[in-house]
């Protein structure tokens, strides 16, 4: 029966909410919202990828049009913050991508271990730029328990701009899907089950800081030898990336390493700055 029938019948049936039917209007308040009451700034993100994950918000709370749902955000705290979370995680599991790990485990981190000891530096900073619930800065910790190394100081630094998600992180619980790639030994020496889930062990996750950090903002950038920020870039416009690519650039030091998602590269002046270390995975070297 076509709409038109169904409404002459009697029988309308309200049409799911897709991001396609979002109202300009309506959009530009939803991103001047967010703007003013979480200082996140939604002019650098592709308008299709963030409109789809906000239709995706309207109809979880039932909603088919997008009008009421502003309106829920306006007086409800939570639902804002919801919303956010839903805007900047990305889905992760532990390990993604083994041959990336690999790398960093064979090439990457023992490079970075006798560069410091050449230069006498006594700490290590490693940076995971949207670590999302927290399972590649986690990862990167677990790598660092098998590998031998010298004494160093090795920090881990996971950076996001959702307060709810890296409260969920630092809870270290995770379902047994997110743990795939994770080597038996280590699994069963780090996780600890708990119901259908599994907890890191607070060894692990002490070794891990969480803050929050926007990469539009202008809040400085953190310094590191290693950054991670992979599958990141692809939720900006090429415009932001390019900017966040020199920034991060401006982050690490000489010899310091960014790797980047598997669908993402370098652009504009950023490919002046780096040289390729391996194609891949992705991994770039400063100059």
């Amino acid at each position: 029966m076509t709409a038109v029938a169904q409404e002459q019948h009697g029988d309308v049936r309200p049409v799911p909410f897709v991001g396609s039917c979002f109202p300009e209007e309506q959009f530009a308040a939803l991103r001047d919202l967010l703007v003013a009451r979480r200082g996140f700034d939604l002019s650098q993100y592709k308008d299709r990828g963030v409109k789809r994950r906000v239709a995706k918000r309207v109809r979880a709370r039932g909603f088919h049009q997008a009008g009421p749902y502003l309106e829920l955000l306006v007086k409800d705290e939570a639902e804002l913050d919801a919303l956010l979370g839903a805007l900047t995680v990305h889905v992760s599991h532990f390990f993604r991508n083994p041959s990336t790990f690999a790398a960093l485990e064979t090439r990457v981190l023992p490079e970075l271990f006798d560069r410091s000891r050449r230069l006498g530096q006594a700490a290590l900073r490693l940076w995971s730029v949207g670590c999302s619930s927290g399972e590649e800065p986690y990862s990167l910790a677990l790598l660092l328990e098998g590998l031998s190394r010298p004494e160093a100081d090795v920090s881990i630094l996971a950076t996001d701009v959702s307060a709810a998600i890296l409260e969920r992180a630092r809870e270290g619980v995770f379902d047994s899907g997110r743990l795939g790639e994770v080597p038996p030994a280590l699994k069963e020496r780090y996780f600890v089950p708990r119901g259908s889930s599994y907890r890191l062990a607070e060894e692990i996750r002490a070794k891990v800081a969480f803050r929050s950090h926007d990469l539009l903002s202008s809040e400085a950038y953190p310094g590191a030898e290693l950054v991670l920020c992979r599958n990141v870039l692809i939720y900006f416009s090429r415009e932001a990336q390019e900017r966040i690519l020199c920034r991060l650039g401006d982050a690490l030091p000489s010899g310091g390493y960014l790797v980047l998602g598997k669908a993402e590269t370098l652009l504009g002046e950023a490919r002046q700055r780096f040289l390729v270390e391996s194609p891949a995975e992705r991994i770039y070297r400063r100059c």
